[in-house]
């Protein structure tokens, strides 16, 4: 005969295991839940860059306003097995990464403090701040943060991925400000986080993102900010022009005389590739930028020129028209060293061209815009990086390089797959370019050529670019701190490999 306290046993665990997340933050806290159906749920979930993303349906939205809050939610995923993310600014446009289906998410939305300290000059900003928000409040401040070029993008996954900004040649990379992290741990403890008191976990937080746990405010280096100069150029892409831009930005790169002044430079094809432009962020700190800072781009002609003296926060809110709401959208990245100037006509049309072949196979795709980006990476930000101790990038100063960002959105889910196969040519094909050209001789080959996480792609291998002993270090503090591999096994992102 069954024993009948064993049958009331099984019932009542599985009663409990039944009691989802969701659930239970409900009936046992105040946390805000918002469930699907709801307008405010529909809401959350529209913002998202990518609409894949948004698609995807969460079980429910936590809101925390705490970190109190945030290490309840914590503990109570702990006691079962879902899948869950955490949300930001929702920029990331990778599957899972900052978005779930069947489980929840942990929206940053109410963790949106902005607190400017004018005595240290600091300022403590929650990761469900936008950039924009952050630079429109401290603009009366005469004060601002190293953050986002485009001002929609959130400050928490943004932070823990590096985060490249116009003002990385005077300060360094975004996270090299971060004076200090608040985080729940996956023990669901509140730890504050600096040089002082967890120097490896400190470290390993500046673009080791999501793996070590929840950070719910960062405590920011606050620097003198008047107005800027700056906005777009629109060039057409002819022939002439590509290959005088292509020159202009390799020697902008090596010759960046002025560290108040940032560029992205992007080629843009759309309308089944019908319409074929460059278009260029350009910014100097200071009312107007002094002579010969930009003069090789502007004397080739642009069609379009945007640029003026403004606020710092109206330029990042400005340019926000570069965010494409309503596609699917994907991003991938690939590093290269700066070629000489000899060899840097031929290099940089190369990688060019073969972004224009590899876009061409999908360009039918409903609604496809292709972009790429050259984004400048010289000497000095490496040099300023290590002396503000340092990141998980580890960027040395011995050479110049560039991060190349790959942009493919398009109308509809279902064409995901062969653009996953044509972002996958298209980094992989960069690499190869740049390993031939090491084979030859006109690159060099003993450099090292980490990836920028803020702009990979699912598949890419972020933690096995980096330097050895910075992967060594990512592994240590996670055994440390996550010794159950809660982040690891419950959450997406760019996870780090196993010993």
């Amino acid at each position: 005969m069954v024993n009948k306290a064993a049958i009331w046993a099984v019932a009542l665990a599985a009663s409990v295991a039944a009691q989802d997340t969701c659930t239970v933050v409900e009936e046992q806290t105040a946390i805000t839940v918002l469930k699907p159906l709801t307008v405010n749920y529909n809401n959350e979930q529209t913002h998202y860059w990518s609409t894949f993303a948004g698609d995807l349906k969460p079980t429910c939205i936590l809101q925390p306003e705490t970190p109190e809050e945030v290490a309840a939610i914590v503990s109570i995923l702990r006691d079962n097995n879902e899948t869950f993310a955490i949300k930001s600014g929702g920029h990331n446009p990778n599957n899972y990464f900052s978005s779930v289906d069947g489980g929840p998410l942990i929206s940053t939305a109410k963790l949106n403090e902005i607190i400017f300290d004018p005595e240290t000059e600091t300022v403590r900003v929650g990761p469900g701040n936008r950039w924009d928000e952050v630079g429109a409040q401290l603009d009366a401040t005469g004060y601002t943060a190293v953050g986002g070029r485009i001002g929609n993008v959130g400050v928490g996954g943004y932070l823990l991925g590096g985060g490249l900004s116009f003002m990385s040649t005077e300060y360094g990379w975004a996270a090299n400000s971060i004076i200090e992290f608040t985080v729940v741990l996956a023990n669901s403890s509140i730890v504050t986080v600096s040089e002082t008191t967890h120097p490896d976990l400190w470290m390993v937080l500046k673009g080791g993102g999501n793996n070590f746990g929840i950070v719910t405010s960062f405590l920011l280096q606050a620097y003198p900010q008047g107005d800027v100069w700056g906005g777009n150029l629109e060039f057409d892409a002819t022939p002439e022009n590509t290959a005088a831009l292509l020159n202009a930005v390799r020697n902008f790169t090596e010759n960046y005389t002025d560290g108040k002044a940032g560029i992205i430079m992007t080629a843009e094809r759309t309308l089944s590739t019908l319409l074929d432009i460059w278009i260029f962020f350009l910014y100097y700190n200071g009312p107007e930028p002094p002579q010969g800072v930009f003069d090789e781009f502007l004397a080739i002609g642009p069609t379009i020129n945007s640029c003026k003296t403004q606020r710092y926060s109206d330029m990042l809110s400005g340019n926000n028209w570069a965010v494409i709401k309503g596609s699917v959208y994907t991003i991938g990245t690939e590093t290269i060293p700066l070629p000489s100037k000899e060899d840097g006509p031929e290099i940089m049309q190369s990688i060019y061209d073969h972004w224009v072949n590899v876009s061409d196979t999908a360009k039918f795709v409903p609604g496809l815009i292709t972009s790429i980006a050259f984004q400048p990476l010289p000497k000095r930000i490496a040099t300023i990086a290590k002396s503000k101790g340092g990141d998980m990038i580890d960027i040395d100063d011995d050479i110049d390089r560039i991060v190349v960002e790959l942009d493919y959105s398009f109308l509809s889910k279902s064409d995901f797959d062969q653009i996953d196969l044509t972002m996958r040519a298209t980094y992989n094909g960069i690499g190869d370019i740049v390993k031939g050209y090491q084979q030859s001789g006109q690159l060099p080959s003993d450099v090292y050529l980490p990836l920028f996480q803020n702009d990979g792609f699912y598949p890419q291998d972020y933690f096995g670019r980096l330097r050895p002993e910075k992967l060594q270090l990512a592994q240590k503090v996670q055994a440390e701190v996550d010794p159950d591999g809660f982040w690891k096994e419950r959450t997406g992102g760019f996870k780090i490999p196993s010993k």
